[in-house]
C-alpha cells in the first residue's frame, strides 16, 4: 500500500493558523482587560441609606405620652379595654421592613381623639441616586401636597425653633380641663389663627420637616381639627396624624395645645431613630 506523502508546505500552514489564532486571542485579551479600565470610569453606585429597618410602630409612643394625646384612655374603666386602647392596632403593610404604621382611637367625655404613626424606609432602586436622594424627592412631594402658605413677614423661625413642651405647658396653665381649653379657643380658625400656629416648615426636626393644621366640620357641624407633622431623618419619613373631635357642637380643638403636643412626639420618634 502506497503511503500518503507528507506535505511540508501544510505543516508550515498550520502552524501560522495556530500562530494566529494565538496572537488573535492575545490582543483579544487586550481588549477585555481594557473593559475593567471603562468600568472604573462610571459613576460610583450611590451609597445606601442610614436605616436598614423600621422600628415597631405601636410600641413607638410611650403610654405618658398617649395619656396626653388621648386624654380619654384614663376614663376606660374595664382594664383589657384600657390595654387595648394603649396597645393600639397596626396598619396594614406588606413590607414591615419599608413601611409600618399604628392608630389609637380613644373617645371621653369631652372629645374624640385619634392618632396615627407612619414609618416609611425609602429605599432607591437607581444606582445613580442615594436612598436620602430618594427620600428628599419623596418628601418634598408631600410637603408640596400639603400646600403650605408663605411664612408671614416678621414670623420666619419664630415659631419654628420654639420648644414644643414650653409652649404646651403655657397652655396647659392656662386651660386646665379639656373642655376648658376647646371652648376658650373657639376663636382660633383656618382664617384665624394666629401666624404663629400657622402651616409650616420646621426647622428643629429631623433633617427637615413640616407642619399642616386644618380645621373642617363634619355632617354634624362639629368642628374636628387633624394636626399634622411629617419629618425625614436620613431615608426615613416619620408621618404623624393627630386629630380631635369635640364631643360639644360648637367648641373648637386647640391648635397650639395639639400642635405642641404632636411635635412633642415627632422630637421623641426622631430621639429614638438616631438613638
Amino acid at each position: 500500500m502506497q503511503r500518503k506523502a507528507y506535505v511540508p508546505g501544510a505543516a508550515t500552514l498550520l502552524v501560522a493558523l495556530l500562530a494566529g489564532c494565538t496572537s488573535g486571542s492575545g490582543s483579544g485579551g487586550t481588549t477585555d482587560d481594557a473593559n475593567p479600565g471603562d468600568a472604573g470610569t462610571a459613576t460610583a453606585a450611590a451609597q445606601p441609606g442610614k436605616y436598614r429597618t423600621l422600628p415597631e410602630p405601636c410600641g413607638a409612643v410611650s403610654q405618658s405620652t398617649l395619656d396626653s394625646l388621648l386624654p380619654g384612655i384614663k376614663q376606660i374603666t374595664d382594664a383589657d379595654q384600657r390595654a387595648a386602647a394603649y396597645a393600639g392596632e397596626a396598619t396594614l403593610t406588606y413590607d414591615t421592613d419599608r413601611k409600618v404604621g399604628c392608630r389609637w382611637k380613644v373617645e371621653s367625655t369631652d372629645a374624640t381623639d385619634h392618632l396615627l404613626v407612619d414609618f416609611e424606609r425609602v429605599v432607591s432602586y437607581d444606582n445613580a441616586v442615594s436612598d436620602d436622594s430618594q427620600a428628599k424627592t419623596i418628601f418634598a412631594t408631600k410637603e408640596t401636597a400639603a400646600d403650605l402658605p408663605e411664612p408671614a413677614a416678621g414670623t420666619s423661625g419664630a415659631s419654628d425653633s420654639a420648644t414644643p413642651s414650653t409652649s404646651a405647658s403655657t397652655s396647659a396653665s392656662a386651660t386646665p380641663t379639656a373642655s376648658s381649653s376647646a371652648s376658650t379657643s373657639a376663636s382660633p380658625s383656618d382664617s384665624t389663627t394666629p401666624s404663629a400656629l400657622q402651616p409650616r416648615t420646621l426647622s428643629d426636626l429631623g433633617d427637615e420637616a413640616f407642619l399642616d393644621d386644618a380645621l373642617s366640620s363634619s355632617g354634624s357641624t362639629a368642628k374636628q381639627r387633624t394636626v399634622t407633622v411629617v419629618f425625614r431623618t436620613s431615608n426615613v419619613i416619620v408621618t404623624i396624624e393627630y386629630e380631635e373631635q369635640p364631643a360639644t357642637v360648637g367648641v373648637i380643638p386647640d391648635s397650639q395645645k395639639m400642635q405642641d403636643r404632636a411635635r412633642k412626639l415627632a422630637a421623641q420618634l426622631a430621639d429614638s431613630l438616631n438613638g
